[in-house]
């Protein structure tokens, strides 16, 4: 049996069952718990966030940059390589149906995000050097199971498991790949290798300067290439608006029926559906999966909800938007299944409606969005190996400057790799989808355990911001104010 057999056989046993349900059970729970909140509230969410810019990016209160810049770079972690080659990787091998589930998964994945975003923000603490706050997953594991559900050492067990998943994605990771194949398929006088170099260049004088130039940075980018992919794609929608009724039809009909092939598609049966569906959107949105949070910690921010509801906009942003408009551009445009994948056959669609500009256009939005989600997922690195080193040591500045300096060396070599021993994205792919199944598994457990704290501080926020209920002076929104009336 050979490595990729290996790594086929174990994405057939995390993505089983057990995974889709509890992916789905979390979210239906807290979709539940929270009195359907993303859905009553949503006006609420929109004017918090989106309407709301210029107050998020008030520098006063606690905190090490603003809710705005947080976000930004949490919606960059997210918008990348998932939206432009894994929505036309799910399509092409799962077929139509498999965007029902990206957008189901999308919208309990809102309240899911928002649940994780602010257990990250209660439970979040002053670093050990005292520079700036950090929270995450495994800061409410520890706290939130070790401390308050009285688990002792043993939360360690899951936030070890759950670092270790995360790692995973630092040394297989689709952005270099994805944009060194989009570029140098758009402009063959750039090879893979060339663009790699670059990419990886860039990259690490970004990450370079720390978490508040990567904010700033996100901050101007992600609205940029958001906006500009959004708009061409409405473009080639509209063009090929006839054929849109029958696309959505397709998109219910295949979603609880088998696909069958059609040109260079091989079929698709109920189950590999959902199976894509599901995965690509995790991936896309990371909603669950533990990520975000720990860049969300580090905000400005009055109480963990209000941050949490960035979680909501950015899986809406990303999932709703920006995915949705990949996956009818690819429908209507007739192309899904021509046997193209990846970023190979969004590039193809935007080229075959627009010409060159389309796939130019393309190839630099997918340089945006990985470059983007670079940066983002060196401020996860960081938060992990300062939690997993509590002591300010020499050995902790150590890892803390190789994950600065050296975050873009194993994107690069996996590009490095892939293209001397022709190995194609899919395989790629394979690697990624254990990396995001283990961590996830992770973090939907404790998600589930804490959730009644969630419930408690949205309860809190719509007293106090909402007018929904009596505030209760009593209660603590921060956990470390918690800790202390507890001495």
């Amino acid at each position: 049996m050979g490595f990729m057999d290996i790594i086929d056989a174990l994405n057939a046993v995390l993505w089983g069952t057990p995974l889709i349900v509890l992916l789905l059970g979390t979210g239906i729970l807290l979709t539940v718990g929270s009195g359907f909140f993303q859905f009553v509230h949503f006006g609420h969410i929109m004017k918090c966030t989106f309407g709301s810019l210029t107050k998020s990016n008030n520098k006063d209160g606690e905190g090490s940059i603003s809710a705005f810049e947080a976000a930004s770079i949490a919606v960059g972690g997210a918008v990348g390589a998932g939206n432009i080659s894994g929505v036309a990787t799910a399509v092409a091998v799962g077929g139509p149906g498999s965007i029902f589930w990206i957008w189901l998964i999308a919208l309990i994945g809102m309240i899911t995000k928002c649940a994780e975003v602010t257990l990250a923000l209660h439970y979040r603490t002053k670093d050990v050097t005292g520079e700036r706050y950090v929270g995450g997953p495994t800061y409410y594991m520890q706290e939130g199971l070790g401390v308050e559900k009285h688990w002792g050492g043993a939360y360690k067990i899951l936030a070890i498991i759950f670092s270790v998943g995360i790692f995973i994605s630092f040394v297989f990771t689709m952005q270099n790949y994805s944009t060194s194949e989009s570029i140098s398929s758009t402009f063959p006088q750039f090879s893979m290798p060339m663009v790699a170099t670059v990419f990886a260049i860039l990259l690490t004088i970004v990450v370079a300067g720390g978490l508040k130039r990567v904010g700033e940075f996100a901050s101007k980018a992600v609205p940029i290439m958001c906006i500009m992919y959004m708009v061409f794609a409405l473009i080639i929608i509209v063009k090929n608006i006839g054929a849109l009724p029958g696309v959505i039809g397709m998109i219910f009909k295949h979603a609880f029926t088998p696909t069958a092939a059609s040109g260079g598609f091989a079929g698709a049966t109920v189950g590999l559906t959902i199976t894509k569906g599901i995965q690509r959107a995790l991936y896309s949105n990371e909603a669950g999966w533990g990520t975000s949070p720990m860049v969300h910690a580090t905000s400005i921010v009055d109480h963990p909800i209000q941050q949490g509801m960035w979680g909501c906009f950015e899986v809406f942003v990303d999932t709703i938007l920006v995915c949705s408009m990949t996956a009818l551009v690819l429908l209507t445009s007739g192309i899904w299944d021509s046997g193209l994948t990846s970023a190979t056959l969004t590039l193809t669609a935007f080229e075959q409606n627009i010409g060159f500009l389309g796939r130019a256009v393309i190839a630099l939005s997918v340089f945006l969005f990985a470059f983007t989600t670079g940066t983002g997922w060196y401020t996860y690195y960081d938060t992990l190996i300062r939690h997993g080193f509590k002591n300010d040591s020499s050995i902790r500045r150590a890892f803390l400057a190789m994950i600065k300096y050296g975050n873009a060396i194993p994107g690069w070599a996996c590009v490095m790799l892939s293209t001397k021993y022709d190995v194609g994205a899919s395989s790629v792919w394979g690697i990624v989808d254990v990396g995001t199944a283990v961590p996830t598994f992770c973090n939907l457990i404790a998600l589930i355990i804490l959730s009644k704290r969630f419930f408690e501080l949205l309860k809190d926020y719509k007293a106090r911001y909402m007018g929904i209920g009596e505030v209760d002076p009593e209660f603590k929104i921060w956990y470390e104010d918690r800790k202390a009336a507890a001495k």
